[in-house]
């Protein structure tokens, strides 16, 4: 997968595999088994090209990685606690990112309307929005 997202494009097998075999050696079919487990787990989709196929990323590498921290955390049986020992084991820079993070995905806030209720338009009645015929 590390190839497929580096590339951030639909690659084939020897692609892979020439790229790979600058740093180690591997067979050809190693790859190309690897390849097809990761399309038969859903991660790449492939289209035909000829006689071969081009694999492509389903998900970016972040999505991935999110992923894997849900599925981690909501396995835990106290998930408050795993959310401290988390935060704990990280580093300056990636509490950082966590506070960046935080200030994208919250939401803002509903701002107080002229009769204290929140959400409500102001000079609406709340209450009716719930009877029949109302708004």
């Amino acid at each position: 997968m590390t190839r497929v997202w580096k590339w951030n494009r639909p690659v084939t097998v020897r692609e892979v595999l020439e790229d790979l075999q600058k740093e180690r050696s591997i067979a050809y079919t190693t790859v190309m088994t690897v390849m097809d487990n990761l399309h038969q787990k859903g991660w790449v989709r492939r289209e035909s090209e000829g006689r071969a196929y081009r694999y492509e990323a389903v998900s970016t590498r972040a999505a991935y990685a999110a992923a894997l921290m849900n599925e981690a955390w909501s396995r835990s049986d106290n998930a408050a606690a795993a959310l401290v020992a988390f935060f704990g084991m990280m580093s300056e820079e990636q509490r950082r990112a966590l506070q960046d993070a935080m200030r994208i995905v919250q939401l803002p806030e509903t701002p107080e309307t002229d009769d204290g209720d929140a959400g409500t338009p102001a000079g609406e009645n709340p209450a009716s929005r719930d009877e029949p015929g109302g708004r």
